[in-house]
């Protein structure tokens, strides 16, 4: 018996795949559920990829007090101030059922979701969304992926049950049965979706909030810009196999009228599918609190005894005496994001001056920054804080192809169902939550999960090489790469 367990043992190191699987259930009598769970444990777990370098670690998130985080752009004018100071506070008010939420909503203000590592960010420690499902007595469950040491999430479903695709956003909550500090809506009798059987189906996807610092300055940089950096060093990218694309959204000629024919760049958002932050701000808060406003005036479930304040929610006070009691909400939050300062990296933590220069080379040589891009330039502004000032971003604000790994299934306008666009780097060293589902807190874990190989479905990661190169890196190397990250 000892002897046929070993043939086995050897047999089963040459088989590839389900090949492998098969023998380790032979010899071990295993599950195959198990034996793919434990396969992919090792794929992604630091401990397994560097079998000679267990000690090269995420240094974590970073103390953030030195980051400028949440602050304004300096040099604004002290009207722009005002227009930021009025934008932060409609950013961080909680919107209440006579305000127009709901009637279905995944979050009652924008700072629940943007609050990491101070307002603007992303997906904070404690997640908001499990307290704001039942606050006011509301009639709502928490899904089974909500929980209170996750990340905030958006749901979308692949595919209707006919088969077409869908892609929207499927609001997480009701406003059934709350009664609020503005509204009682004890009348409203919708209910929560079922998120269940789509789970079960392998038609659920998540999101997490992007954050938005820095956002005027992203907005204010020139197509011209983004497509010559585009062209730069393509022979270098190509042969790591990297391209990428501008999500030019346009339709062509006699097709339906949609927001976005222009033709030019958008840059916003997972898969930059908004072009602009007003753009990018009226459609959350449509999508994310059910509110309509001046961009998005329909509500999104119509239901008649839900609705308890007038449409659109959200207006213009055209009898405001001053910008800030004139202008929307809408218009309010896109102020903010516009006048909000990038996060300041650290030029000493993690890991020491040293090992972060050390790293900011090797981001440079392995072929990161090619997609990453450290650094390009707004143009001449009308606002002078946002006028030909260096953008330290760490993107290049192109769509990429990221293989089946981190493929959604999901087109938003012209990205395809694999494509994203460039993660901007800048304030990664207090992110908590990474990738575009949050699905590992861990750095490590999430280099390497932009690797994957093509299928009959979708090509192969852009980042394979780039994550190849990672890997042939020394200890020390990799774990200076790692504390630069953390230091942006």
């Amino acid at each position: 018996m000892r002897h046929d367990q070993s043939n086995r043992q050897r047999r089963y190191r040459h088989e590839p795949g389900a090949g492998i699987v098969r023998r380790i259930r032979e010899i071990y009598a295993i599950p195959a559920g198990l034996v793919v769970a434990a396969l992919f444990v090792m794929a992604v777990s630091p401990k397994y990829i560097h079998a000679f370098g267990t000690q090269v670690k995420d240094p974590g998130v970073q103390n953030s007090t030195t980051s400028n985080a949440g602050n304004p752009l300096p040099g604004l004018t002290p009207s722009e101030l005002a227009l930021f100071q009025a934008g932060q506070k409609a950013f961080e008010e909680s919107e209440g059922v006579a305000d127009g939420l709901g009637p279905r909503f995944n979050m009652d203000s924008c700072g629940g979701c943007h609050a990491q590592p101070a307002v603007g960010g992303s997906s904070p420690a404690v997640n908001p969304q499990v307290a704001v499902a039942t606050a006011f007595g509301a009639d709502n469950k928490v899904p089974f992926f909500i929980t209170s040491a996750g990340p905030v999430r958006e749901a979308r479903f692949k595919h209707n049950p006919d088969g077409t695709p869908d892609g929207g956003v499927h609001d997480l909550f009701v406003v059934s049965g709350r009664i609020d500090n503005t509204g009682n809506a004890n009348n409203c009798t919708i209910t929560q979706e079922d998120f269940s059987t789509p789970s079960k189906n392998n038609n659920l996807i998540f999101r997490i909030p992007t954050p938005v610092f820095g956002g005027g300055l992203i907005e204010q940089i020139p197509d011209s810009v983004i497509v010559a950096n585009q062209a730069a060093a393509t022979r270098q990218k190509a042969s790591i196999g990297i391209s990428g694309r501008p999500h030019r959204i346009r339709m062509d000629s006699g097709t339906t009228n949609k927001n976005g024919n222009d033709g030019t760049i958008a840059r916003f958002g997972w898969k930059a599918q908004n072009k602009s932050l007003l753009l990018f701000a009226g459609e959350a808060y449509n999508v994310e609190m059910g509110i309509s406003n001046e961009l998005f005036q329909s509500e999104r479930d119509e239901t008649q005894n839900c609705q308890f304040a007038p449409t659109p929610n959200d207006i213009t006070n055209t009898g405001g005496t001053t910008p800030a009691t004139t202008l929307s909400d809408l218009e309010k939050f896109a102020h903010f994001m516009r006048f909000l300062a990038p996060p300041t990296p650290s030029q000493t933590t993690p890991g020491g001056a040293q090992s972060i220069e050390n790293g900011r080379a090797l981001f440079q040589s392995i072929g990161c920054a090619y997609c990453h891009t450290p650094a390009l330039r707004t143009g001449n502004a009308a606002v002078t804080a946002l006028a030909n000032k260096d953008v330290n971003l760490y993107s290049d604000l192109l769509l990429h192809h990221m293989g089946p790994g981190l493929a959604d299934e999901i087109a938003q306008a012209q990205a395809d169902p694999d494509e994203f666009r460039t993660a901007p780097l800048w304030g990664l060293g207090q992110r908590i939550f990474l990738l575009h589902d949050g699905r590992t807190t861990d750095l490590v874990q999430a280099i390497f999960g932009h690797k994957s190989a093509g299928n009959t479905k979708y090509k192969a990661s852009e980042a394979n090489g780039v994550v190849n190169n990672f890997n042939n890196l020394g200890d020390s190397q990799r774990q200076d790469l790692l504390n630069f990250l953390r230091s942006l």
